[in-house]
C-alpha cells in the first residue's frame, strides 16, 4: 500500500493553489506589435473595467502575438486617441475600453485603433449576465483582437479549467475557473471529491471520483442541471485519466483486485476492457495515436516511468530513458509531456521539470528549469500547456506557449489543489 501511495503522490502530487491575477512573464519575445490597453475617460464602470483591462492585457501577452505597453494616454470612448503622442512613443495599436451595466447584463465595449494608419480597425461589444465572470469578457476581447489579425488561434482562453481543492482533512471540493483562476466556482462540495475530468467538448459534464459511497465511485455530473450518473466503483484506486475526442471512451485506473491497472470504458456499451495486466502499479493512462495506444505511468522497472502500449496488445514500450523518476504524463496526438525528477539544487530542494517528447521521433525538450512542475495539461489545440508549479515555498499556475517558447506564471494563494484538468 505504501508503494502505491508513493507512486500516486508522484503522479497526482498536490500543490497549493490560489487566486491572484498578477502575471509574471518568465520569457519574452521581441519585434511584436506594441499595443496599449486603455480605459475610456467617460466610463462609469471603473472598478470592474480596470480588472478587465488587467486581464485583457495579460491575455494579449500570453498570446505571444503582441507586446503590451504601459503608456500614459487616455481618451473618451467616442474620440480618437492621441495619434501623434502615441506614435512618438512607439505604440502601434490602441485598444480603448468602456462598459455599460444594466439590470440583467454587463457589456464590455471595445475599439481597436491602428495608430500608424490613424484608423479604427475594429469595434465590438461583449456581454455577460454574470458580472463576476468579467474575466471571460477579457478573454473574448483578446480572442477577437487576435483573430482580426488572423494570428494563430488562442480560442483555448475561453475554456474552463476544472480542479479539486482540499477544504479540510479528508475533504475536497470540485471547482471550475478560467485558465488564470481569476474566476472560480464550486460545482461539487461535501466529502472527498477528487480527480475531475471534462467529459465533453462543450464542458457541460465532468467525471470525478468520490469517496462518499461505500467504495470509491466514479461519477458523471452535468454541472448545470445537476444530473448525475454512477459509472463504476472499485476498491482502492479509481480515477478517470483521459476521455477520447468524441467522449465515447474513457481511460480509467481501477484496482478491482487490489492492483491498479488501466481499463478502457465504452460509454455506449458500458463495457470495460482491461489494457494493462502487470503485477505492479499502472496508472494515469492517456490516449495517443488516434486512440490506438496509450501512454501511462508504471513502476515495472522499480521506479515510476513512462510507457506505451497498444489498446489490443500486451507489448509494452518504454518511452523515457531520462531519469529514474518520471510521472504525471499527458498526451496530445503524438506528443507527450511528463514530469521528471532532476537532481536537487544547492539548497537541497527537489526539482521536477517538464519534458516534451514525441512517439514518432527521438527528440526531447525540457520545458521548465526549476522548482516542482507537475499536472501538465494540453490546450484543445495542443499549442499551449497548463501546469502547476511550486518553487521557494510558493505555488503558481504555469502557462507554456509551446510554439513561441514563452512561459507565464500566475501566482496562487490559499488553496491546495489535488488535481486539475483543462
Amino acid at each position: 500500500m505504501y508503494k502505491i501511495l508513493l507512486l500516486l503522490s508522484l503522479v497526482f502530487c498536490s500543490v497549493f493553489a490560489q487566486v491572484d491575477a498578477n502575471l509574471e512573464v518568465v520569457k519574452k519575445t521581441n519585434a511584436l506589435p506594441k499595443i496599449l490597453v486603455s480605459v475610456a475617460t467617460d466610463t462609469a464602470e471603473i472598478e470592474t473595467l480596470n480588472k478587465i483591462k488587467k486581464s485583457l492585457a495579460d491575455d494579449l501577452s500570453v498570446s505571444g502575438h503582441f507586446e503590451v505597453v504601459s503608456v500614459n494616454s487616455v481618451t473618451s470612448y467616442e474620440n480618437m486617441p492621441d495619434i501623434i503622442g502615441l506614435s512618438n512613443q512607439g505604440v502601434n495599436l490602441y485598444l480603448n475600453l468602456s462598459a455599460k451595466k444594466e439590470a440583467d447584463s454587463y457589456t464590455l465595449m471595445t475599439k481597436l485603433y491602428d495608430i500608424n494608419s490613424r484608423t479604427l480597425l475594429l469595434e465590438k461589444n461583449f456581454a455577460t449576465t454574470q458580472e463576476d465572470r468579467y474575466v471571460f469578457l477579457a478573454h473574448k476581447a483578446a480572442i477577437s483582437t487576435n483573430s482580426f489579425f488572423k494570428a494563430p488561434s488562442i480560442d483555448w482562453m475561453e475554456k474552463f479549467v476544472v480542479f479539486s481543492t482540499y477544504t479540510s482533512s479528508g475533504a475536497a471540493d470540485i471547482m471550475i475557473g478560467d485558465y488564470t483562476l481569476t474566476y472560480k466556482k464550486t460545482v461539487v462540495t461535501g466529502g472527498l471529491n477528487i480527480f475531475p475530468k471534462w467529459a465533453d467538448k462543450e464542458q457541460k459534464t465532468i467525471y470525478y471520483t468520490t469517496y462518499n459511497y461505500k467504495k470509491p465511485t466514479l461519477v458523471k455530473l452535468n454541472i448545470y442541471n445537476r444530473s448525475k450518473e454512477i459509472i463504476m466503483e472499485s476498491d482502492g484506486m479509481l480515477a478517470c485519466s483521459d476521455v477520447n475526442a468524441d467522449g465515447t471512451k474513457l481511460l480509467i485506473t481501477a484496482s478491482p483486485t487490489g492492483q491498479p491497472d488501466i481499463f478502457v470504458y465504452d460509454t455506449r456499451t458500458k463495457k470495460q476492457t482491461q489494457v494493462t495486466k502487470f503485477g505492479g502499479i499502472d496508472v494515469g493512462g492517456h490516449f495517443i495515436e488516434n486512440d490506438t495506444r496509450i501512454v501511462f505511468v508504471s513502476d515495472r522497472l522499480g521506479n515510476p516511468n513512462i510507457f506505451a502500449q497498444g489498446i489490443n496488445s500486451s507489448s509494452v514500450e518504454r518511452l523515457v530513458y531520462h531519469s529514474n523518476n518520471n510521472s504525471s504524463a499527458t498526451a496530445f496526438g503524438n506528443n507527450i509531456v511528463y514530469s521528471s525528477k532532476d537532481s536537487s539544487n544547492e539548497m537541497g530542494e527537489k526539482s521536477f521539470n517538464l519534458y516534451l517528447i514525441s512517439t514518432k521521433t527521438d527528440s526531447m525538450k525540457r520545458l521548465t528549469s526549476s522548482g516542482i512542475n507537475q499536472f501538465p495539461k494540453f490546450s484543445t489545440d495542443g499549442e499551449t500547456l497548463l501546469f502547476i508549479k511550486t518553487s521557494g515555498g510558493s505555488s503558481s499556475i504555469g502557462i507554456i506557449r509551446l510554439t513561441y517558447s514563452k512561459s507565464f506564471l500566475f501566482p496562487l494563494k490559499g488553496k491546495r489543489i489535488q488535481s486539475i484538468d483543462w
